[in-house]
């Protein structure tokens, strides 16, 4: 599904439609354009600050942003590149912990596109190309990458020289691109997904990863084997626990007991975890103990288990309601929601869900089923979503609603009732921009 952006900026939106007219409208793997576009920029990637390179299917993201986190409460800087966004194109691009300013934004994407008009490059692509020029122009200490589909093929591949890679929960996602095996890929779809994150491993540069089933992890192992690279997963050289209100983790240096990350839910833990291995096998960054303490408190990864504050669309509802907005869409998110919410009565959520075409809705709905209370569908704004046809099966009451202020209105005024809102980071995205609470 083609990716895309607005912006109130005109001279941004001027690129952003450039790029429109220009990109395949479609999402495409591989490295050729993208390494096309970076030469004849001069090849900026290879003159960044140290990288740490982040994949999975599921806590990347959050794995980022304890990274940055981790680096600031160190007093460092970190350039950090992520995506999707949810309400501001800018979000994708931090230089120094900031977002990039428009008037930059706006002069790097035209900059992109003037050298790239007969390549066609994707949306990621240009994005991508746009980022690694700011990140060479502007100093810091590091910079983070969030691969954007995949990995092996992922257009922020084409950094040769990590300092640290990563690769955080896995799960079936964007089957249309990664299941189809070629090149020698696997067969399994685990064990082929494991094989596509392991791409971004780098001669010289250690692969830290979470726990996999022994076929993974031997898919992934062997790749490391022949690019010369180091393989630390979860488990074996380091690892990590909570108990007693605390998150334990070790490694060959020793152990560290930190507090629990302020980000909700206990998969966060992991992801803090993988954040602080990848820190601890690198030297080109120095991060002290007391910096990763910092960084559970610190880290923010908005639209994920995200309870709202009070806001616009919060006061639609008692004041003792709560409301979350959750960005997950596959079965690993579906099941990380029902973990969350596994203590609270049956019948007492109400789930309002919108979901792109390509996602099936059974991934987030059946593992709440029990939880919820009444469900309301809406349209994901501006792509293709499913209507209420896609959900009788699992849903035979599930009703429709114009928009997400249409669904909160619709909702019973009772007090401390709760609200989930799921199924997509474009619909958490204008939940946050509707209630005012814009990601800085």
């Amino acid at each position: 599904m083609a990716d895309g952006a607005t912006s109130d900026h005109p001279a941004v939106q001027k690129q952003l439609d450039r790029l429109s007219l220009l990109s395949p409208g479609r999402d495409i793997l591989g490295l050729e354009r993208i390494a096309e576009v970076l030469r004849r920029l001069g090849n900026p990637q290879k003159d960044i600050p140290p990288v740490f390179h982040v994949a999975g299917t599921n806590g990347k993201g959050s794995t980022c942003a304890f990274l940055r986190a981790a680096i600031e409460a160190e007093g460092l800087k970190a350039h950090v590149y992520t995506s999707p966004h949810l309400v501001r194109f800018n979000e994708r691009v931090r230089i120094s912990g900031k977002l990039i300013e428009d008037e930059y934004l706006a002069e790097l994407l035209a900059r992109v596109l003037d050298i790239s008009a007969d390549i066609n490059p994707s949306f990621f692509e240009a994005t991508t190309a746009a980022a690694f020029l700011a990140f060479m122009e502007r100093p810091a200490d590091a910079c983070i990458l969030e691969v954007g589909l995949g990995g092996r093929l992922d257009a922020t591949n084409i950094v040769t020289n990590p300092v640290s890679t990563g690769i955080a929960a896995l799960g079936i996602d964007h089957e249309g691109f990664l299941l189809s095996p070629e090149n020698g890929a696997p067969e399994d779809p685990m064990v082929r997904i494991a094989w596509e994150k392991a791409g971004i491993a780098k001669h010289g540069a250690p692969l830290i990863t979470q726990k996999y089933t022994d076929t993974m992890k031997d898919i992934i192992a062997r790749h490391c084997g022949k690019i010369g690279t180091e393989f630390r997963p979860r488990g074996e050289e380091w690892d990590a626990a909570i108990y007693e209100g605390q998150l334990h983790y070790r490694d060959a240096m020793g152990k560290i007991d930190l507090p629990l990350p302020a980000l909700v839910g206990a998969h966060q833990a992991d992801n803090a975890a993988l954040a602080i291995a990848m820190l601890r096998h690198q030297s080109a960054i120095t991060v002290s103990g007391s910096a990763l303490k910092a960084a559970m408190g610190w880290a923010q990864w908005p639209g994920r288990m995200h309870l709202l504050m009070a806001g616009p669309l919060t006061n639609l509802l008692p004041p003792d309601a709560e409301i979350w907005v959750d960005g997950g869409h596959n079965v690993s998110a579906g099941l990380a929601l029902a973990k969350h919410f596994a203590d609270y009565e049956a019948g007492s959520i109400h789930l309002i869900i919108g979901m792109l075409s390509n996602k099936e809705p059974a991934a987030i709905i059946k593992p709440l089923a029990e939880k919820i209370a009444s469900l309301t569908i809406i349209a994901v704004p501006g792509h293709d979503s499913h209507a209420a046809a896609a959900y009788p099966s699992i849903a035979p009451t599930a009703r429709e609603a114009a928009d997400i202020q249409n669904a909160l209105e619709m909702l019973p005024k009772d007090t401390g009732q709760t609200v989930l809102i799921a199924g997509s980071l474009y619909v958490a995205g204008e939940v946050l921009k509707a209630n005012a609470q814009l990601p800085d």
